[in-house]
């Protein structure tokens, strides 16, 4: 689901933004892309991250904060009508209609679990920009230049252990793969020149649910894969496999 951001003040509207770049920032520097000339505005603010058709909002640390309905936020997962509040700005998210959508846009393959669990597995066709925008937000010194994988990284995969769809496979082979439910869960595996690591993405309503990996949930910062590892995102069980 992608959409644009529709920029009001004081009930006008003053612009309409589309999502259709993976970063879009919003603040009060002349270079962000939607800017706010406002004393109560951060110089960056906030930023949407669009990932597998899915919009994310994150705070990047503003001095008064940026409120989603109501609620303070450090990162959500868009719906389409959600009412951002940034300072005196309000930013309107209308979603586009998946009909709407360009067929094979985002995704590559999608392997979707039993109804009952209502939940699925996505891999993302991401480009080198949503690549090094994860990447920088997880301030790893040896992280892989942005949009590439080390021949130093062999093939991966993750098997689903759930009973619904139990041994199926899908292969890791792109930089960034983003795995779990949009708004109830979401985590992505970015393959580096030193390994594959599984970081948090996005946790639903409040953001606090986060990936387990051998029955630990993880931090904020990514977590390097073994061989072997039990990953639980969104209800789901998938084994991470080298080889």
């Amino acid at each position: 689901m992608s959409g644009k951001l529709i920029l009001s003040f004081n009930d006008q509207t003053v612009g309409e933004f589309p999502l259709d770049k993976d970063a879009l920032t919003i603040g009060r520097r002349p270079e962000c892309d939607i800017h706010i000339d406002n004393l109560a505005v951060s110089g960056r603010h906030a930023r949407v991250m669009t990932i597998a058709g899915t919009s994310f909002l994150e705070d990047l640390d503003s001095t008064n904060g940026t409120f989603v309905n109501g609620k303070k936020v450090a990162k959500h997962s868009l719906s389409n009508g959600d009412l951002i509040m940034i300072g005196k700005h309000s930013l309107r998210f209308a979603a586009e209609a998946a009909s709407k959508q360009k067929e094979g846009d985002r995704f590559t393959e999608t392997i979707v679990l039993g109804a009952d669990q209502a939940s699925a597995l996505r891999q993302a066709a991401t480009d080198a920009d949503a690549v090094r925008a994860w990447q920088a937000d997880e301030e790893s010194r040896d992280a892989a230049p942005a949009g590439t994988v080390s021949a130093n990284v062999g093939p991966a995969r993750v098997r689903l252990l759930t009973d619904a769809g139990h041994g199926k496979e899908l292969a890791l082979s792109k930089a960034l793969t983003t795995l779990g439910r949009p708004g109830v869960q979401v985590a992505a595996i970015s393959r580096r020149h030193n390994g594959d690591f599984v970081v948090h993405v996005d946790g639903g309503p409040d953001n606090d649910r986060r990936p387990i990996v051998n029955g630990n949930a993880i931090g904020m910062k990514s977590l390097l894969l073994h061989d072997q590892d039990v990953i639980e995102i969104a209800g789901v069980k998938l084994q991470y496999l080298l080889g």
